[in-house]
């Protein structure tokens, strides 16, 4: 092993996919958490590769191109949950290029005739597909296979104190819970309402994020489709709420046609990890302890999660070997 044991904090899909790139080059590794799948906030995504609510814009770019290529391969895994999809986006004014162009493998301006009545602009291009049930197995599978432990906690961490008995390496993927356990004022909720449907034949991905109809998306699956959504920041409330829901379900039939014809199978809500910008750095404290954070990823946790676990896995090599 290349260190005594690591410990993460957190078992989303940051900590995780951190998880397995430590193993992977030679580290022994423990996560911990009061939530592991299904039970955690990256089980309720509607997961899709788009940098959405994060920033700074040139690291995003980085960690989201790495993270681009590496569901690429995961997605010639059926095993993976992970496939190639096409990503329409819409809007009701002339847009620039996105950022995140050069990242991906197909990118084009869409035609008139695939725009709903009322768009002017949008543009298509080819991004991974991340079914999460099936992906967030995926991925505490490999990670136990590769000789990884997970312990659950009775409860949350108050504090980075209750970590007294962890004087390794510590990884801190918490999301949300990092502002209470560092009391980073930075960091608050996204909150995030969706509905779960019936899949009437859909294979396209729509996403209107700033026009009449926004925040709508819809994302088809294998065997159903999930219809958002809502981004309100600074709201901690897990609860349905069942205006909100009929207001998506109306917003996405008007942007297809073919759900009006759909079952509801489940309403869902999640609180992203918002944060001004991605924490990810190096923290040795007064006491001997080192901290590697790594969280802030907004609405582009599974987008980013490859890339900023390179990252991770690049500060704790060279954390070892300065000690």
């Amino acid at each position: 092993m290349k260190s005594e044991e690591v410990v993460i904090l957190g078992c989303g899909v940051s900590g995780l996919t951190c998880g397995i790139r430590l193993l992977e080059e030679g580290f022994d590794v423990r996560i911990e958490a009061s939530s592991l799948p299904p039970d955690t906030t990256s089980n309720v995504a509607a997961a899709y590769w788009y940098p959405y609510k994060v920033s700074p814009q040139d690291k995003v770019l980085k960690w989201a191109a790495a993270s681009y290529r590496k569901f690429v391969e995961l997605s010639l895994l059926p095993e993976s949950g992970v496939s190639m999809f096409e990503l329409l986006k819409i809007y009701d004014r002339k847009m620039p290029e996105p950022f995140w162009k050069s990242a991906v493998n197909s990118f084009r301006r869409a035609h008139s005739d695939l725009l709903p009545e009322g768009y002017i602009d949008g543009f298509l291009a080819e991004v991974p597909r991340i079914e999460t049930p099936v992906y967030m197995q995926y991925l505490v599978n490999t990670f136990t296979s590769l000789g990884g432990t997970i312990r659950k906690l009775d409860k949350e961490l108050d504090s980075i104190s209750s970590l007294n008995g962890n004087r390794g390496l510590i990884v801190n993927c918490s999301g949300l819970g990092a502002g209470r356990l560092l009391g980073d004022e930075e960091v608050f909720p996204i909150r995030g309402q969706i509905v779960r449907v019936t899949n009437p034949g859909l294979t396209r991905c729509i996403n209107d994020e700033m026009g009449p109809l926004a925040v709508s998306y819809i994302v088809p699956r294998s065997s159903d489709c999930i219809l958002g959504g809502t981004a309100e920041e600074g709201d901690w409330s897990l609860e349905v709420d069942p205006e909100t829901a009929d207001s998506i379900l109306r917003k996405c039939s008007m942007l297809e046609p073919a759900l009006k014809e759909t079952r509801v199978l489940e309403h869902r809500v999640g609180l992203r990890p918002g944060r001004t910008e991605v924490r990810l750095e190096l923290e040795q404290s007064s006491d001997g302890r080192a901290f590697i954070h790594n969280y802030g990823h907004g609405g582009a946790g599974f987008t980013l999660s490859w890339g900023c676990a390179e990252e991770v896995l690049e500060l704790a090599e060279g954390y070892i070997l300065s000690t």
